[in-house]
């Protein structure tokens, strides 16, 4: 495996998600902003796994696991939001009650949850650079 090109794949990929998340907020479509917001989160994870072990990702969408298997040093607060925005992930692909999922994902509501993922990603990032 060439762990320039994989981190590199993983890292471009998530940005473009971001990008996505951004598109699709603009575009009232919540939930499924946060969905790409998630993978975004999911990809840097993903992307620093590999820079730490020198091997391919898990098969994992769990944020809380990749970091775990990623030894990040992660304070509680953060662990905290990764295990938030894992609902993102759960919402936007399986989506058991769309009326429900589209009242709680109001514009405010993820605006507000796209700043914290935006935020996540760049400390995510600053410790992939590290």
């Amino acid at each position: 495996m060439n762990v320039r090109k994989a981190i590199e794949y993983w890292t471009s990929s998530a940005e473009y998600d971001l990008e996505v998340a951004d598109s699709l907020f603009e575009n009232k479509k919540y939930h499924y902003a946060l969905f790409f917001g998630h993978l975004a989160i999911e990809k840097i994870l993903k992307g620093i796994f590999v820079k730490k072990k020198l091997e391919h990702a898990p098969f994992s969408h769990s944020l809380t696991i990749l970091s775990r298997e990623a030894e990040l040093d992660i304070d509680g607060e953060r662990l905290e939001k990764l295990a938030e925005f894992m609902e993102f992930y759960s919402e936007g692909r399986y989506p058991r009650d769309m009326e429900s999922v589209f009242r709680k994902c109001s514009e405010n509501y993820t605006r507000e949850k796209l700043g914290e993922i935006k935020e996540m990603y760049q400390w995510l990032m600053e410790k992939l650079e590290g």
